[in-house]
């Protein structure tokens, strides 16, 4: 331990009641629980903190409640003793604070909710950056509350990170897909480091004017620092990464700066399913439901056929029991995934596949499939074939679970109300001035818009059907996914790719053409069509822009782009500014203006999309490089507590 902290420790514990402590080898009292653990930076202990067990309060605002508390020893021991919640789902958190409450030092643990204690736990610098990320929109410094399912996916997402019961980067982050494979360890780490310069007591003053956030007040311990820094990734970049090299007891680190603070984790289910994931859609649960393009193959150079299953993961990224789920005629599916309100889910099945398939597409690409919440089918295995679909793509459900899906290959939309198939009924787009129908957006008023891939236009589209009339300008060029706000906007994405059949193609080219990642990034920008359907003069272009294809708002209405380019997503203040840094407008990036969020573990994207957590998940849905035998990536990537939470199933427009 350094000798500055034990000064600092030594001042401050006169001040500090002994709150409860309790023997390590003490049996707790009957009808009581005992959490021991271990108060760590780096490898030296921490003696003499304070250390306070809490739990989270049960909605947003709430407070938490002290458990117990107890100090750790010499060795930075300590034992908590106290009566263990009732509620199942509960999630408990330590904090530790090294010279007692009102000093620098405070360090976080986040326990993955009270049925699943671990034995033994320690509290450190990582544990510290997995809490601040992990629990960013469900935290103000001290406090950590919110509601099912949200605050307990967090939880346990925060051990993806760190491993409480060592230490040490969780066995997720430590191997592949993560790992070596991507940069996100190395900047875990040096985030950890930045914080152990404080607990060192060194540069507990740099770090808090480095992470103050813009407007903001000045953080004054070192866990509401780590949070300052999550909630705003893209400020003070290269200084943080000045001050991590300063004390480095953990590695790997990185050896540059970043272009923010972010952590994306790489999720691949079983290792042995995802191949071109093209939509992600969440259930009540935040389980992820994902539309795959093509049967998993690790080798590109091997001809691939239509994904045959739809994918679930566990909040966390594990394939979920009995996933993959096969049947109801899924076949190639695209863009298209929803959930309705009881639960049941919707493919499209846009019919991608590589040549010398033994199945003909034709039929295939006519149906929509649906599936129980535990994957069982509903549809027959020729899918629902009602309402003259054709190449589906955008695949969405309202409030009323009416079932909206764009025709890629006929110029229409199918209606199918209250999920009913049978009453399902084909709108043709007017004058056939819709071409391409790529996505759907349901507004506040019930009217969708979708988006013309092959016109530059947006049709919309009455609660009941009816044509509304079109929308064109602002920017609107070539648009792929389209998304509603909470105030009555929607938002498109302007990809400027005019020569891809339907947002990709059923049948991939023999002659491996492949699409050049800097075709239409001229034109790469964001439209929000208003209430009226009038749009501002000029489109949004900044925030890392590039090829900008699924696109989605969260639930403080901020505008989150996936990129098919670049590595990138974008983030942009929508259209409620107050929720966005102080001085952004409506369309400003909040993300850095040129690069948006870069991941190396991203490929190319075509969904985004954002769970209970604030997580904000992406497709990799092709390679960087892709060989048009077999193009699919075979991961999502999860960019961890960058947005505001939303409430899932998503119907419609998005709540908090």
């Amino acid at each position: 331990m350094n000798r500055s902290v034990l000064l600092l420790v030594s001042a401050a514990l006169a001040a500090v009641p002994a709150a409860g402590a309790v023997e390590p080898d003490a049996a707790p009292p009957a009808g009581t629980a005992r959490q021991d653990g271990t108060v760590r930076s780096g490898a030296s202990a921490v003696p003499r903190a304070e250390v306070v067990l809490y739990q989270a309060g049960r909605e947003r605002g709430a407070p938490a409640t002290v458990l117990g508390r107890a100090r750790s020893d010499a060795e930075g021991r300590f034992t908590i003793s106290y009566r263990k919640p009732r509620e199942r789902k509960a999630v408990l958190y330590l904090l530790a604070d090294a010279g007692g409450r009102h000093q620098p030092v405070r360090l976080a643990a986040v326990l993955d909710g009270a049925h699943r204690k671990p034995p033994r736990v320690v509290v450190n610098e990582r544990t510290t950056v997995a809490a601040a990320y992990a629990m960013a929109r469900f935290s103000d410094g001290r406090d950590i509350a919110g509601t099912y399912p949200g605050l307990q996916n967090a939880a346990a997402t925060a051990q993806n990170l760190a491993d409480v019961t060592t230490g040490k980067v969780s066995a997720v982050l430590a191997s592949p897909p993560n790992g070596g494979e991507t940069s996100t360890l190395r900047a875990f780490d040096s985030l950890a480091n930045t914080l152990a310069g404080c607990v060192a007591g060194k540069t507990c003053e740099e770090l808090f004017r480095l992470a103050r956030p813009a407007g903001g007040d000045r953080p004054d311990n070192t866990f509401r620092a780590a949070l300052d820094i999550a909630h705003n990734p893209g400020r003070h970049v290269a200084g943080l990464y000045r001050l991590s090299l300063r004390e480095r007891p953990y590695t790997p680190a990185l050896s540059s700066a970043p272009d923010a603070w972010t952590l994306a984790l790489r999720y691949d289910a079983d290792g042995r399913t995802l191949d071109g994931p093209g939509n992600i859609a969440f259930d009540a649960h935040g389980n992820a439901w994902v539309a795959n393009n093509y049967l998993y193959d690790p080798d590109p150079t091997q001809p691939t056929c239509g994904g045959d299953y739809v994918v679930k993961l566990t909040p966390t990224g594990e394939n979920a029991p009995g996933s993959p789920y096969r049947g109801g005629g899924l076949y190639g599916a695209g863009y298209g995934v929803t959930l309705d309100p009881r639960g049941n889910v919707w493919v499209g099945n846009f019919g991608f596949q590589g040549t010398g398939c033994p199945l003909d597409p034709d039929p295939l690409y006519r149906s929509v499939s649906q599936f129980r919440p535990d994957g069982t089918p509903l549809s027959p295995p020729t899918g629902w074939r009602y309402g003259d679909i054709m190449q589906p793509q955008g695949t969405v459900s309202d409030e009323r679970g009416t079932i909206w899906v764009a025709n890629c290959g006929n110029r229409s939309v199918t209606r199918i109300p209250h999920g009913r198939p049978e009453r399902a009924r084909n709108i043709a787009s007017p004058s056939g001035g819709l071409v391409k129908p790529f996505s759907v957006a349901v507004d506040t008023r019930g009217r969708a818009s979708v988006t013309g891939n092959g016109s530059d236009n947006v049709l919309r589209l009455s609660p009941q059907g009816d044509p509304l009339g079109y929308v064109s300008g602002g920017g609107i060029s070539a648009p792929m996914g389209a998304a509603s706000d909470s105030v009555g906007n929607v938002w498109v994405a302007n990809s400027g790719l005019v020569d891809i059949p339907c947002g990709g193609t059923g049948v991939l080219p023999p002659d491996g053409g492949a699409l050049d990642p800097r075709e239409g990034a001229a034109e790469a920008s964001v439209t929000m069509i208003r209430p009226d359907g009038t749009t501002p003069r000029r489109p949004y272009e900044r925030g890392g822009l590039f090829l900008p294809w699924g696109i989605a708002v969260d639930g403080d209405d901020n505008v989150w782009v996936a990129n098919f380019g670049g590595q990138r997503v974008a983030h942009l203040c929508g259209a409620r500014p107050e929720t966005c840094p102080p001085g952004h407008r409506t369309g400003d990036p909040i993300s850095p203006a040129g690069t948006g969020y870069t991941s190396d573990g991203l490929v190319r994207n075509t969904s985004v999309q954002i769970d209970p957590s604030g997580n904000v998940w992406l497709t990799n849905n092709w390679q960087t490089v892709p060989l048009q035998t077999n193009p699919g990536g075979h991961e999502l990537v999860v960019f961890v507590g960058m947005a505001a939470p939303v409430r899932t199933p998503l119907l419609g427009t998005p709540r908090t």
